[in-house]
């Protein structure tokens, strides 16, 4: 007698471990992501680790030293290379001689924040107002069409300088970037997800759902919104870094965070008057947002063609095309 035992049977991976995989394999053969991954990551932790590379440096970000600077040369900082030494590493601040170092590092900290905060909210209105234009009827998907079409044709950073320019200044500020740039930056996400829903809600399993009783929520949430993440992905990928551009555009205007807290914008700001007497406070904020910028794009187009390997197709087509004419 043949003795019978229960193996247990393979489990086979699930679609969305598969397509991760399949995404992770597409994102290793593109060198310039992982730089790109790597610089922003970096950044990430210097920026979370800035109390600490404070502490650890004996500076302050908001301590005032004016016997760093030349007070009959109008504020100019001792030495070369804007006042770098061992106790400075990049210098110190024209006019007061607070550290730069430190300064950019908790520069970092609000760029990152309000970036992030901003895209998470865009995403997340878009995400709500798209499944309902697309999901609802005639009339509801009209009307919300049109407050999207309003919102795209306004002028988004001179709508965000009146806003934050009429709230109280003792309002966060960072909080109120996130929310002036959320509320006002969710248009493009609410097209995209209502087009993949038109497209999506035909599809066979979608009606299937429908027929079978599933309610409008339990459609969106159980088969709509797994289908809706890579192009979201995407979409967040390309807001981040223009979200970065936006908050330090608003520093910049004076309209933003307000000092002495500081911020990328705000110091290219202040440096309008310096470049000619000490350029290194102007190149190092232009360059650590050049180079959050850059590698954010670099890698949000990365993980763009990664979700979507047909437009990685369509670039080389176009490509050898344009090399055979």
């Amino acid at each position: 007698m043949t003795a019978v035992t229960d193996a247990p049977a393979p489990v086979a991976g699930t679609p969305a471990t598969g397509a991760a995989r399949q995404v992770w394999r597409r994102l290793r053969t593109r060198p310039a992501a992982f730089v790109s991954a790597a610089v922003l990551l970096l950044l990430i932790v210097l920026a979370a680790a800035a109390p600490l590379l404070a502490a650890l440096t004996g500076q302050d970000p908001y301590a005032y030293h004016d016997e760093l600077v030349d007070s009959a040369r109008g504020g100019v900082p001792h030495g070369a290379f804007g006042g770098a030494s061992a106790d400075h590493w990049l210098g110190v601040e024209p006019g007061t001689g607070r550290d730069l170092f430190v300064r950019l590092l908790y520069g970092a900290r609000i760029s990152l924040l309000v970036a992030v905060g901003a895209t998470a909210l865009q995403i997340l209105i878009g995400l709500v107002v798209g499944l309902a234009a697309g999901l609802g009827n005639r009339w509801v998907d009209g009307l919300l069409g049109r407050v999207t079409d309003v919102l795209v044709a306004l002028p988004m950073l001179v709508l965000a300088v009146a806003l934050t320019a009429v709230v109280p200044r003792d309002f966060p500020r960072p909080l109120l970037l996130i929310l002036v740039i959320g509320l006002l930056g969710w248009a493009g996400t609410s097209r995209i997800v209502r087009a993949q829903t038109l497209v999506l809600k035909n599809l066979d399993h979608v009606s299937a759902a429908r027929l079978a009783g599933s309610g409008r929520r339990r459609t969106a949430r159980r088969e709509l919104l797994p289908a809706l993440a890579a192009p979201v992905l995407t979409y967040a990928a390309i807001l981040v870094p223009t979200n970065i551009v936006v908050e330090a555009s608003l520093s910049f205007l004076g309209v933003g965070v307000t000092p002495p807290t500081p911020s990328w914008g705000q110091m290219l700001s202040t440096a309008q008057t310096w470049f000619r007497a000490d350029p290194a406070y102007v190149l190092l904020p232009a360059g650590s947002l050049f180079v959050t910028v850059l590698a954010s794009t670099v890698l949000g187009d990365a993980v763009r063609t990664a979700l979507d390997p047909r437009e990685a197709s369509r670039l080389r087509v176009g490509t050898a095309k344009e090399t055979a004419r």
